[in-house]
């Protein structure tokens, strides 16, 4: 078994503890030996069955070699804590695939990167290291995106869509076939995305057009 620590306690944290139970549950992989959060008022406490033993700067203390998974939402976010912990030579990623997720054999997931379950990813996929796919997602045909992709539930991304860096992509958003998305985009929940995104921002709305100062 494999010692795994969770960044991030809160309702993803948890969602992700709960992937690692049902993977066990196949196939005994990962030791869950608890959370750690940097808000002091968890520290010290339990998320249901396993403790919170401290903020991100314990595991830069911690001797041997033990997997994390970094269960933060924001790409922007989750690419600064684990860039601190790639540093560490004994740190290691784990990357997490519910077993209800269905994937062909022609898709490529970096390493730190989790799908949940009821995600379907098809043929000739690239996503890049700690991508979070979130439930009931589908990715099309040679979708490719790069480092730290952020889908959250019911997220429908058509082929050959191309995406950078740190896109984080809003509940329920669709995004049609063949377009490019810029790095750094945040789509927010129930947008349609039907073109090319090629300036980074905030988009919303049907169709998805970007946000400006002073807009709502």
């Amino acid at each position: 078994m494999k010692q795994l620590f969770i960044i991030g306690a809160g309702g993803f944290g948890r969602e992700l503890a709960w992937l690692v139970e049902r993977i066990n549950l196949q196939s005994p992989t990962w030791e869950l030996a608890g959370f750690v959060d940097d808000d002091p008022e968890k520290i010290g406490t339990r998320s249901g069955d396993y403790p919170i033993i401290g903020g991100c700067d314990v595991l830069t203390h911690k001797y041997g070699d033990f997997w994390v998974a970094c269960a933060i939402g924001s790409p922007k976010v989750r690419k600064q804590i684990t860039e601190h912990l790639e540093k560490q030579s004994n740190i290691k990623f784990a990357t997490l695939i519910d077993p209800s997720v269905i994937m062909s054999e022609r898709v490529r997931v970096g390493s730190g990167s989790m799908i949940c379950a009821g995600s379907v990813l098809t043929v000739d996929i690239k996503l890049g290291k700690h991508s979070i796919v979130n439930l009931n997602c589908t990715i099309g045909h040679d979708v490719e995106f790069g480092d730290y992709l952020t889908a959250y539930p019911n997220v429908n991304i058509s082929g050959k869509t191309n995406g950078g860096d740190c896109v984080e992509i809003g509940t329920g958003v669709q995004i049609r076939q063949g377009l490019r998305i810029a790095s750094h985009t945040t789509i927010g929940a129930g947008a349609v995305v039907v073109k090319d995104i090629e300036e980074s921002g905030t988009y919303v709305g049907v169709p998805a057009r970007r946000m400006h100062t002073g807009e709502g």
